[in-house]
Formats: C-alpha cells, structure tokens, sequence
C-alpha cells in the first residue's frame, strides 16, 4: 500500500507514483489550489473575527438532529447546514466553493488507497477535537456511519452498503474496503457528505428520538442559547481546533450567529426592514423589484445585490407524484405540461423576469437543451434513445410558448389532443378518462408565492375541464406529507451542480422511489434513468461524464415527471451595510459563511 496523493484518488489518466502526497480530491480533473495554498480565493483571509449576523427563516424547529427521519427539516439552522456553514459538526474533507466537485482537508488530513481503488483510508488530523476538547478518534468515525446505518435517514443510512470491511488502522487512521456497489464518488460522499460524530457524547439507544439537548461538535460553533421553534444563537468557539488550517482561514467570521423563526415570509421580510434581520436573499421577481423603496434603501443603510454563480439552471416545477394512478402514464403528464401557461404566469405576477426552464442542466455543457446527443450518448442511452422524441435528442425541444393570454387555444389544444391519446375526452365541460371518471387532483403549497402560482395552473386548468385543488399547509405538515409522499402535486426545486453524483439516486433512482424521507417526490422507477445515474457515478474521463449527464438530463425530460417553472440565472441578496462580504464570487455563487460584520474590521 502507498501513501498517495488526495487529487489522485480520482485521476485514472495520471500518474499514480507521485513522490510526495498532495492536497485534494477533485472528482474530475486535478484541485485548482496548489499544495501550499494559504486559503480558498474567494475570502477575504484579512476579516477579523467579532460583530454578530441575524439571519431569519420560515419555519420552526423542535430538535437538533437533522440525521433521523424525526428532526429531518425540523432540526435548527446550522447543525448540518451548508447555507449557513457547518457549525456544529464536521466532515472528514471540505469542498471548495469555486471548482465543481474538489475537497481539501478538513477533520482527516491525507487519504491512502490502491490503484484498483477497492478501498479507501482517511488519515485524521492529530489536531482534530471536539468542543469538551477530547480527540476526534477513528472510533468516533465508525461509530458514524454504524450509527447512522442502523438509525439514520437517507442517504446516511445506506453509506455502508458499498463497504465490506471498515476498520482502524493506526492510530489515526480509518479504513474502508468497498464492495462491487461502491463507485468512482464514493470517496467524495464519505470524505465531504457525511457529518462525523462524537461517540463519547451520543447515546445510541436515543438517537432517533426528538431533543433539544445540546450536542458535542467538532465545528467552530457552540450553541449559546435555544428557544424552542422561535431562535437559536450559536457563540463562535474560541478554542475551535480547525481555526488555522487553510480550508477555514476567512471563515466563521462572526462572533455570533443568530437565526429567527418566522410563520410568515412576510413577516420576515417586516422584520428585516426593521433591521432585526441583516440578510434576506431574495426569490420573488416582483418583491425584488417593487418591495425595497423603504427608508433604509433610499438612505443606502441595505444594499441590494445579485450574484451570478457559474452553474446549471437547475429545475423548478409542479412535480408529479406517479404513485397516484393519476399521474401514471407520461402521455397525462406531457398534457399537463403544455396545458401550463408560463407565458402569462411570468407577465402577471413576475414583470417578466424569469426564464423557462427547459432541462435539468440549462446553460451548461451537461444539459441536454442546445445540445444534440452524440456517439457517447446514444451508445449509452441503447435502446432507450428511441424512447425519446426526436427533439429532446437534437437538443431543440422546447415547451410551447404561449400568447399569455392565460388561455392559449393552440397549447390548450395541443394539450387536449395529448389528453386524447392517453385515453381521455371532455363531455359535459368536464375531461373524464375512459371510465367516465374526472380528472381531478389537488396542489399541496407552503407558502403564499407557491399559492399564487397554483392558482395560475389551476386557472388554466379549468378551462379543458380539470378541477385542481390546492392545500397550503404549515411547515411541519409539509415537511411531514413531504417525507411520506402524502400528496398529488407538490412544488419542489432541483438544484444542479457541475458534478451530479451521489445525491442523483436519492431523488430520482428506483430504490429511492418508496423510500421514506428520500427526495424521490416523483416516484420514478426507471431502469434506463437507472443505468444513467451509474454511468455518471462510473464515468472516468470528463467526455464520459458529459455524455452520461446529458443522456440522464434527456430520460428526465422526456419522462415529463415536472412541469418546468423558471430559473433567472442570478442569486438576490439584500443585506444591512454593516454585513461586509469578500469582493470574489466563487462558482457557486455567494457564501455566506465567509461574510463579516464590517463593524468588527
């Protein structure tokens, strides 16, 4: 066995006999950041530490374990929270928010493994240690992941299952020997997805059960004070272990971190003009523009920003649930996608300022809109390549543009003429399938803009004979029908990245399908999607990797399993001025963690 170097770990096409070990791990491609760097680019690595931030967030909160289907989304902001930092628990690596999939040390600082890579061993730093100030051990990562194997939610209960053998080696050392299930990502996913956990202070018997009992972590964060559905504050740790390591120099720049809970977003929005709360990002074309000409903007007290990160479109939509028999058959699903008029949506409630969305992966190189399949992709695809229109394939397909007139007769028509196919008619003003049964469902919501654009579906929806109902419920509630697929239609974003991986399973692979609290909301069960998400997850070469996306972006679309809203390519961001932030915007947009109190400077 050799030490060797972390970038290597995924680099088929290098050389493996590295003299000294480096730095990182970049799924494709080599780690931007050479072996001395001295901090990522985008901080300012000369903030000085003090001052306070007070964020704000629609919800409540009853527990501080976001690991277990119990507190899954109802655990406090921060614990496992990448939008804010990880400020309680730790990964073994940390990603770099400026490259698309490259992790540099953090808890283990060096990596071994053999050129087959039929295992993995993460090295922990000696320096390591949790907030009681006792050691980060190996005992405490396989603890981890037995823990969350036996209790966790997913995907961190089926970690293990690409494992045939994990034990110490060492002193610092953890070793993993994977089994044929494991893939080119699994290291990434162990080294940076997964919180790392202290064995001396969590008992495992109670693990899953809903508290507030403050926990032991290895982050730079402790928690100071809890209010139970309404506050929690976080006190940085002065003794935090990691403070120095180039991967946390310019972060965790606060003092204190605060984070309200709200009933309403406009509520919310109220106490941030009152400057309760110092940053509110914003996701409402028309709040954007018409809601900020309150005192403290006209006086240059809040600053309004937009951030352009360098990544995929992403997808927002009305998902289908195709559990319900309903929703079964692709041809109803397409209907209802082209009966949807963005056209007059976008005009009424949004001025015009969103986008279509078209695929999964728009305005990048691994969408399938714009561009046209290739070998690589149709000798992937096989046969299913002759399940897709022929449009999805050319990367011309496009849905219908209305006249935003809200009733369209063409898209209407089209709609009615793809209802028609699928065994459906209108008799009596109503669309009635071949039983004679009408087509009915109900939109579950969770807040008023979510309502808004139902209503506009729903509108349209009338007027060929469908009845929609829609339901907005409380936070806990759709977090709650949400985790158990308790719903027709619900509205959901899927954020895409330059480096789709693990995580794909988990929202659109047939084993996550019935898997309670996965995020497979559409219920897809597909062997070709399957074989695609394999193919990305296997691909060595980027060229690979790029056709296996593209092929996966095309099954999705052309499964109509969303209704496409919109995407405007920009992130909204208003912040009180004395929230100062780095002049660099990294890939992925803004990071908050790297922000200061310009007070403090």
């Amino acid at each position: 066995m050799r030490r060797l170097a972390l970038s290597l770990l995924f680099l088929p096409f290098c050389s493996l006999a590295q003299a000294e070990p480096l730095h990182g791990i970049a799924m494709h491609g080599e780690p931007a950041l050479s072996a001395d760097y001295k901090h990522f680019p985008y901080v300012n690595a000369e903030a000085k530490k003090g001052g306070k931030v007070n964020y704000g967030v629609v919800g409540t909160f009853d527990a501080l374990n976001p690991f277990v289907l119990k507190g899954m989304r109802t655990s406090a902001r921060g614990v496992w929270d990448p939008e804010f930092g990880n400020l309680l628990y730790e990964p073994l690596m940390t990603r770099s928010s400026d490259e698309p999939f490259t992790l540099y040390g953090l808890l283990a600082e060096s990596v071994e493994w053999d050129e087959a890579r039929s295992f993995v061993q993460f090295n922990l730093n000696p320096k390591a240690q949790w907030n009681d100030g006792k050691p980060v051990t190996p005992e405490d990562v396989m603890f981890t992941f037995e823990l969350l194997r036996d209790k966790g939610r997913p995907p961190f209960n089926s970690r293990l299952a690409v494992v045939e053998k994990m034990e110490k080696v060492g002193e610092h050392g953890v070793k993993f020997t994977f089994n044929d299930k494991a893939n080119r990502e699994t290291a990434l996913i162990f080294a940076s997805a997964t919180p790392i956990l202290p064995k001396h202070a969590v008992d495992a018997a109670t693990f899953d059960q809903t508290s507030l009992t403050v926990p032991v972590g290895s982050g730079p964060y402790k928690i100071k004070d809890i209010r139970a559905g309404e506050k929690i504050t976080w006190a940085r740790d002065p003794n935090y272990w990691g403070k120095d390591i180039a991967s946390k120099v310019g972060f965790d720049n606060y003092d204190e971190i605060s984070v309200s809970y709200f009933l309403q977003e406009s509520t919310l929005f109220e106490a941030f003009k009152k400057g309760e709360i110092d940053v509110y990002p914003e996701g409402d074309a028309n709040h954007w523009l018409r809601a900020y000409d309150f005192p403290a903007v006209q006086k240059g007290d809040v600053v309004k920003e937009a951030f352009k990160p360098g990544l995929p479109s992403g997808m927002l939509g009305f998902v289908f649930n195709t559990r319900r028999p309903i929703f079964e058959d692709p041809k109803v699903r397409e209907a209802l996608s082209v009966a949807f008029d963005f056209e007059w949506l976008n005009k009424t409630l949004f001025s015009g300022a969103f986008t279509r969305t078209q695929s999964y992966w728009q305005n990048s190189t691994l969408g399938a809109y714009g561009n046209a399949a290739d070998e690589r992709e149709l000798a992937l695809l096989g046969a299913a390549k002759d399940k897709i229109p022929a449009d999805i394939l050319a990367g011309t397909y496009t849905l219908p543009k209305t006249d935003a007139s809200g009733g369209d007769r063409k898209a209407l028509g089209e709609a009615v003429k793809l209802f028609a196919e699928a065994g459906y008619r209108i008799k009596g003003g109503k669309m009635l399938d071949a039983s004679g049964k009408p087509l009915a469902f109900e939109v579950m919501t969770q807040n008023e803009g979510q309502e808004k654009m139902a209503i506009a579906y729903q509108r349209t929806l009338k007027l060929i004979g469908i009845d929609t109902a829609i339901r907005t419920v409380d936070d806990a509630q759709y977090q709650a029908r949400s985790n158990n697929f308790d719903y027709d239609m619900i509205i959901k974003a899927y954020t895409s990245s330059l480096s789709p991986g693990a995580e794909q399973p988990n929202r659109w692979g047939s084993a996550s399908r019935d898997a309670a609290g996965s995020f497979n909301y559409a219920g897809v069960a597909n062997a070709d999607i399957d074989r695609m998400i394999e193919a990305l997850l296997q691909a060595r070469e980027p060229d690979d990797f790029k056709a296996a996306v593209r092929a996966y972006d095309r099954l999705l679309v052309a499964g109509h399993y969303v209704v496409p809203l919109y995407h405007i390519g920009e992130q909204w961001v208003a912040r009180w001025k004395h929230i100062g932030r780095p002049e660099a915007t990294p890939l992925y947009g803004y990071q908050r963690s790297v922000w200061f109190d310009a007070r403090a400077q």
